[in-house]
């Protein structure tokens, strides 16, 4: 069976920057057997603790895409975050806009697999695990990297965000 294409373009980008995941081994998008749509339950059907689940959060930062990358266990701090960036208008995307920026729905959105880079922010809180877990384009599909490759690969800023 062929994967769905939001996985496809996660699993390319993940092959592409030669993601690790934290064993050593290439990152590899998998499938659960049902969809995941909060960071509890993907923690829970992965066997981990909340805080290794990363949540891919789309804001509207004075009109433009911000994607945030957060620990399971942390709530965004919008205003922090925008006072730190010197953005004047940070709200949470609609689903159309997450949709039409990432090509994917909330609740599988990746940190890559985009059809082009989003400005991105990580929060440091995930650096404390030897091994995170991020949505792969789709609620059933997720994949493990190292907080070093998540920033790597996304191109993102390290910012305490909660």
């Amino acid at each position: 069976m062929q994967p769905h294409p939001n996985v496809q373009a996660v699993q390319e980008a993940l092959d592409n920057a030669g993601a690790r995941d934290g064993t050593g081994q290439p990152s590899q998008v998998r499938i659960l057997p049902e969809a995941v749509h909060t960071a509890a339950a993907a923690a829970a059907a992965l066997g981990v603790e909340l805080g290794q689940i990363v949540k891919s959060l789309i804001f509207v930062a004075d009109g433009e895409p911000l994607l945030v990358l957060t620990s399971g266990a942390h709530q965004v701090n919008t205003a922090r975050v925008a006072a730190e960036l010197e953005i004047s208008e940070l709200k949470r995307a609609t689903p159309e806009f997450v949709r039409e920026h990432t090509g994917q729905p909330i609740g599988g959105v990746a940190p890559v697999g985009h059809p082009k880079p989003i400005r991105t922010l990580v929060d440091t809180a995930l650096a404390g695990y030897d091994q995170i877990w991020a949505a792969g384009g789709v609620p059933r599909a997720v994949f493990p990297i190292t907080y070093a490759e998540l920033l790597r690969v996304t191109s993102g800023t390290p910012v305490d965000v909660a």
